[in-house]
């Protein structure tokens, strides 16, 4: 069997973007996630979880503390192998055929895992080394400059601050543009400044086809970023849609105003 991307159902996601001819561009899920659970000795901590995310979708995923959401960007990353279930990831078979799967992705973890002992320039060349990017500099300068790092170049990493750390995880995570992006609590330890640096970014790169999940407790930040919406309770998909449309939906039935109301409403009775 072909590891590619499957062939896009006639219900495919369309948005704008032929402009000039005025023709919507069908988009193909990059990220599809199929009866996925995880299960730790007895306990379950993901429960058969699916959900797509097509290019161009930024999917805010939201939960209690407990809930499985690093569990499940854990799983999508390789990092940890699914009890049961599947993961395809830009059209490849994460248990298949983990290598292509890897290079089609960035993640970004909840606390920057660096080298003590590596330049944040150092680090940039590494991730170019390791994904093979060729002629990387100018690539990694401009990502200096985008994260306000430029002045940090030579430093080693264990003296920057946890927000710089942060931004040199997330430059070496975009160095060598992945389709699909996980950024799991991305925006701990940014300030104001850093924090609009990166959301701008993510536009940008969903804009340009990339899939997204961001993971965050900041639900203001979800609700004004994110395309889509997957809320986990106790493991379990207890919402997913457009995120307009499952917000929408508690505030017509008279439960929620917004999605800090949509939260509180789903997860006070467990789901």
């Amino acid at each position: 069997m072909r590891d590619n991307y499957p062939s896009p159902p006639d219900s495919g996601i369309r948005i704008p973007c032929d402009s000039d001819r005025g023709i919507p561009r069908i988009l193909v899920p990059q990220i599809v996630v199929e009866g996925v659970s995880k299960n730790y000795g007895a306990s379950r901590v993901v429960d058969n979880l699916s959900f797509e995310v097509a290019g161009g979708q930024i999917l805010g995923l939201v939960g209690q503390n407990g809930a499985g959401k690093t569990t499940t960007l854990q799983m999508l990353a390789g990092i940890t192998r699914p009890t049961a279930g599947s993961v395809r990831i830009a059209g490849h078979d994460l248990r298949k055929s983990p290598i292509n799967a890897k290079k089609s992705l960035g993640y970004i973890p909840d606390s920057p895992r660096l080298f003590t002992g590596l330049t944040v320039w150092e680090h940039l060349a590494f991730a170019a080394a390791t994904y093979g990017v060729e002629d990387f500099r100018p690539k990694a300068e401009s990502l200096l400059s985008q994260f306000e790092l430029n002045d940090k170049r030579d430093e080693l990493t264990q003296n920057l601050s946890l927000g710089m750390r942060q931004k040199v995880s997330i430059a070496c995570a975009y160095l060598h543009n992945p389709k699909v992006l996980l950024f799991d609590e991305p925006l701990t330890g940014l300030d104001p400044n850093g924090i609009r640096i990166l959301t701008d970014s993510m536009r940008r790169l969903a804009a340009e086809g990339a899939s997204i999940i961001i993971s965050s407790h900041l639900l203001k930040v979800v609700e004004d970023l994110c395309t889509d919406l997957l809320l986990l309770n106790n493991g379990k998909r207890v919402a997913f849609g457009r995120l307009e449309s499952v917000v929408g939906g508690c505030a017509a039935s008279g439960a929620a105003s917004g999605l800090e109301d949509v939260f509180f409403a789903i997860t006070r009775d467990g789901g």
